[in-house]
């Protein structure tokens, strides 16, 4: 992952405005997406009656999810943690409190501690043979039958590819799709509980987002969650 800390690194201080510049055709901010994606997550984790005490943003970037984590989640402590130390610095001076704290991924020191882990569109910046190795990393820090979010990027959806061939910093992403996803998963010793693809309509046609709820399965939302639970 020595690319992607470089990479990230050089945009550390511009992040937010490259992603939103890439979003614009959406109509929508980051801060629109970050909120829906956590948002839904905690309806799916509130129909499995769970309630994630200390929660693991990995690849938290500059840091601007993982105080959403917190609130919406009602978490005791969040620890986001990144390859990239400059944005960490980023994330720490503006998002940093009693109970989110940020650290490099070398230092994670969370071994089976954690309820909850939770990443967004950070495993098509990972090369496909260290993908394991990541998840391994994840698994670990969860407590038995600790639950993984992972959200990423829908690469059946034209829409979801043409905003990232507007970004900057995607430009060598290798897409993952939710098929080898979810056997990536299965694989790293995950068992899945839920697919889910969000996000369908642009501003544009906010008025059919109600929709949404009804089309979860359907493979039309511009980026797809899969909540997974550790197998053991």
């Amino acid at each position: 992952m020595n690319t992607a800390d470089k990479l990230f690194d050089q945009y550390a201080t511009n992040y937010e405005l490259a992603l939103s510049n890439a979003l614009a055709p959406s109509g929508e901010s980051r801060e629109y997406f970050a909120e829906g994606r956590v948002e839904w997550l905690s309806r799916c984790l509130l129909k499995l009656g769970v309630q994630p005490l200390n929660v693991l943003d990995f690849g938290c970037g500059d840091g601007s999810t993982t105080p959403v984590l917190q609130r919406v989640l009602g978490a005791e402590s969040c620890i986001g943690v990144d390859v990239s130390a400059k944005s960490l610095e980023v994330a720490s001076e503006h998002f940093a409190t009693e109970k989110i704290r940020y650290d490099l991924l070398a230092d994670l020191q969370t071994e089976a501690q954690m309820d909850l882990a939770y990443c967004n569109g950070v495993f098509h910046h990972i090369m496909p043979e260290e993908r394991p190795d990541a998840l391994g990393l994840i698994r670990d820090a969860l407590k038995s039958r600790g639950f993984f979010a992972f959200w990423e990027n829908n690469s059946w959806n034209p829409a979801t590819r043409y905003v990232i061939s507007r970004c900057p910093f995607d430009k060598d992403a290798i897409l993952i799709s939710p098929l080898e996803a979810r056997r990536l998963l299965k694989n790293a010793g995950f068992e899945i509980v839920r697919t889910d693809f969000r996000f369908i309509f642009p501003r544009a046609l906010r008025g059919l987002r109600k929709l949404e709820d009804f089309a979860t399965r359907l493979p039309l939302g511009a980026q797809y969650q899969i909540l997974c639970r550790k197998n053991s």
